[in-house]
């Protein structure tokens, strides 16, 4: 039966069929994982972008993310030039936790063809927080963060400045009644007392409100900004 899925295997990205839109990858947080039509083409290596879900899609079935985001993209099948890594939070946990970064990284560094000067994270809701705290605790790993209605804790706003190195482009609505405008405020202004000049992009959209997942789909300026960023 391996030697079966082998040749299979073989056999599709000998044709030029994209096998790669989305897998599941079991892990310390499992993943799902895309690579790009033309992976299996060629050897050059490709960025990698981290997306975290919000608190919705938390638990242990990854179908649950294909809801909305980037795996929903994927699903309709929108291809992009780059690698994208989805992991869920199980139910009792937030991104804040505990480290699953370093252990995700390592397995798609081992296992994938990534450009280490182009990782990106991003992410909504809870998974704004995360893309934040992430970057926070390995502020030398992102090239960029895209963060939509996600703030960070309190006892974070100590070390804002580690934010400052990373160019950051925020979302928020003015009217979210779930995670306040004012948690992204506070990082703006928390950045300007910063030392080093930071790259903070913030855009505030008036009146709107929590669901604002619809920028993954209709905003690609999103991507082509972060895939200019580099390290």
């Amino acid at each position: 039966m391996n030697y079966r899925l082998t040749f299979w295997t073989i056999l599709l990205i000998f044709f030029g069929i994209n096998i790669y839109s989305q897998q599941k990858v079991v892990a310390k947080y499992d993943y799902l994982l895309y690579l790009p039509k033309e992976y299996s083409k060629e050897t050059k290596k490709y960025p990698l972008v981290i997306y975290l879900h919000g608190g919705g899609q938390k638990g242990n079935d990854l179908n649950k993310l294909k809801t909305y985001g980037l795996p929903y993209l994927i699903e309709k099948e929108q291809n992009f030039d780059f690698i994208i890594a989805s992991p869920q939070c199980p139910d009792n946990k937030y991104w804040s936790t505990e480290n699953w970064f370093e252990t995700l990284y390592a397995d798609l560094e081992a296992k994938y063809r990534i450009d280490k000067s182009r990782i990106y994270i991003t992410g909504i809701s809870m998974g704004g927080y995360g893309a934040f705290i992430t970057a926070l605790d390995f502020p030398n790993k992102f090239a960029a963060v895209v963060a939509l209605c996600g703030g960070i804790n309190d006892s974070d706003l100590k070390r804002i400045c580690n934010l400052s190195k990373i160019p950051i482009w925020a979302f928020h609505g003015t009217a979210d009644d779930k995670i306040p405008f004012s948690e992204t405020e506070r990082i703006a202004k928390g950045l300007e007392s910063c030392k080093i000049k930071n790259n903070f992009k913030f855009t505030r959209l008036e009146s709107e409100g929590h669901e604002i997942q619809y920028l993954y789909e209709t905003k690609p300026e999103i991507y082509k900004w972060m895939l200019e960023q580099k390290k």
